[in-house]
């Protein structure tokens, strides 16, 4: 049995729902298609698909198989380039996820900088507010903020983001402006779901200090507050890549610059570091030097 060609027809007939679907797409015969599966699930020693008259379905073994065969057809691919292509001219499908907010801003910048340099090379950019699962759902790259990354994910440090305390004209002239950290207890501050939703930490000359803090709403992306504090409703706790280009142009207005928010740091986090496939390898690389550089 071939097991690469088995392996890419399983995951064929999953992605199109059908063994007769599987088999046009493949170019195949509806009963090669089968034999394929069934050799796979033979070699495995385990059913991997319900069969039924209507309706296929995913096996628990079938669900764990999933993205190992994904995974295996990946790095027969990036095998087959290297050979094919020199080093320096990576290509295929790379997908890249973060927030919705860095998605928007800094991150395509630099994905279109990549492209340019790199042009065989296909982008799948998915802007998502939760925390995925790189093998599940066929991630490459992640890009994640925090200030303390969970100690068996494999990942490199890209840079460090830096926040600001901001706020629109019209809700300063309504309710003042702080001139304290203690002074934002008494204000509506607009916070994130999980970054400082109850409690906003700085740092001045080196002496931490910190407020608990409350407001009318939360969200758990900054996009959704950052409209919220140009409207006026309230203060709001923004990474710099997003406020900044509004402060300088007078939209909103910085708060306390002398109180520096605590530092979250940037990681490209990836599922292995064994055989790294060129396109992976080339965008770690340029994400941290381009971002290396860069006062977030």
């Amino acid at each position: 049995m071939d097991r690469l060609t088995a392996m890419q027809v399983f995951v064929t007939v999953v992605d199109c729902g059908s063994l007769s679907a599987a088999a046009q797409q493949l170019d195949l015969s509806r009963p090669v298609v089968s034999r394929y599966v069934a050799e796979l699930e033979e070699w495995v020693g385990k059913r991997l698909l319900h069969r039924t008259t209507r309706r296929l379905s995913l096996t628990p073994a079938g669900t764990d198989i999933l993205p190992r065969c994904r995974q295996m057809l990946e790095y027969s691919e990036d095998l087959r380039n290297t050979v094919a292509e020199p080093l320096d001219a990576p290509r295929g499908l790379l997908r890249i996820t973060s927030s919705t907010s860095f998605s928007q801003t800094l991150l395509i910048q630099a994905v279109v900088e990549y492209g340019r340099r790199y042009p065989q090379v296909a982008v799948d950019l998915v802007a998502l507010d939760r925390t995925v699962n790189l093998v599940e759902e066929r991630i490459d790259l992640a890009i994640r903020m925090t200030t303390r990354l969970e100690p068996n994910l494999i990942a490199r440090k890209l840079g460090v983001c830096h926040s600001v305390i901001c706020a629109a004209p019209s809700y300063l002239s309504r309710h003042g402006t702080p001139t304290r950290v203690e002074d934002l207890a008494l204000h509506n501050c607009l916070t994130h779901s999980y970054v400082g939703k109850s409690l906003w930490q700085f740092e001045r000359d080196g002496v931490p200090a910190s407020v608990a803090v409350s407001g009318s709403i939360s969200a758990n992306e900054v996009t959704v507050l950052l409209q919220a504090v140009l409207a006026g409703v309230g203060i709001g706790h923004m990474p710099a890549y997003s406020a900044a280009p509004l402060i300088r142009s007078g939209q909103l207005a910085q708060l306390l610059p002398e109180y520096e928010p605590t530092l979250l740091d940037m990681y490209a986090v990836y599922a292995s570091r064994k055989h790294m496939p060129a396109t992976l390898r080339t965008m770690l690389d340029f994400l941290a030097e381009r971002f290396a550089k860069l006062e977030l």
